[in-house]
């Protein structure tokens, strides 16, 4: 498990902005995209769209992540 998180830059509705996610939750992200054949920017836009005002959009991702998988379960 990594130890630190890890900034990427993404592009939601045309501005750029950085995310930290720990190593395998970015991993977890590009094959969530990959596998529904999105790009990874298109599918952080649907993620920040759907947050509340109060969730950041790091932990709206983890979420997102988390309940992918749990509903593959």
């Amino acid at each position: 498990m990594s130890q630190r998180p890890v900034k990427h830059s993404l592009t939601l509705h045309g501005h750029r902005t950085s995310v930290s996610l720990e190593a395998e939750f970015w991993q977890a992200f590009r094959d969530i995209a990959a596998q529904s054949g999105s790009p990874i920017n298109a599918l952080a836009a649907r993620i920040d769209a759907a947050r509340g005002p109060d969730i950041g959009l790091a932990s709206a991702i983890r979420v997102f992540v988390l309940n992918h998988y749990r509903d593959k379960a």
